[in-house]
């Protein structure tokens, strides 16, 4: 269980910090919610404690793991010949799947498939989500500022 003040990730979501944990009524029905900031966008999320493992909400890397992302980030990814509406499918279960790794993996291969092919509408959307998410949790981690770590992401992925 999370703690006021934990540094978490919610896939699809982003990295935040857990502020408070209310009991709120929705639908009737009385449960409990870690209220999450994200700074990336200014939100505010609400996230069940009973679905916590379900929904993925991990506790962000340490500092010494943000060179294993790196490290993927700069390695070239074997861009697979498949029609796109698989690659989707299979880069949006990486993201779903939270792992900063995969994440990392796949704006690293979309990055890589844009220099030389450039990508679909969906797939920049995807891009730009994934590399979003990427961004917040090693902003987190590092504590700086979201503009210093694309910054440093753009020039790695150039």
């Amino acid at each position: 269980m999370f703690q006021i003040g934990d540094k978490v990730v919610y896939p699809m979501h982003g990295a935040g910090v857990i502020e408070a944990i209310e009991e709120r009524e929705v639908l009737g029905e009385t449960r409990q919610y870690y209220v999450m900031h994200l700074p990336v966008g200014n939100m505010k999320v609400f996230v069940p404690l009973d679905n916590v493992h379900s929904l993925g909400l991990r506790g962000v890397i340490s500092v010494a793991e943000v060179g294993n992302v790196l490290e993927v980030l700069q390695t070239p990814q074997d861009l697979v010949v498949q029609a796109w509406n698989r690659r989707y499918r299979a880069n949006l279960e990486k993201i779903r799947g939270g792992n900063i790794i995969d994440v990392a993996e796949v704006v690293s291969a979309l990055a890589q498939r844009d220099k030389e092919k450039g990508l679909s509408t969906g797939e920049k959307k995807m891009y730009e989500n994934a590399l979003q998410i990427l961004l917040s949790e090693l902003a987190l981690v590092e504590n700086s500022q979201e503009q210093e770590i694309k910054q440093r992401l753009t020039k790695i992925l150039a």
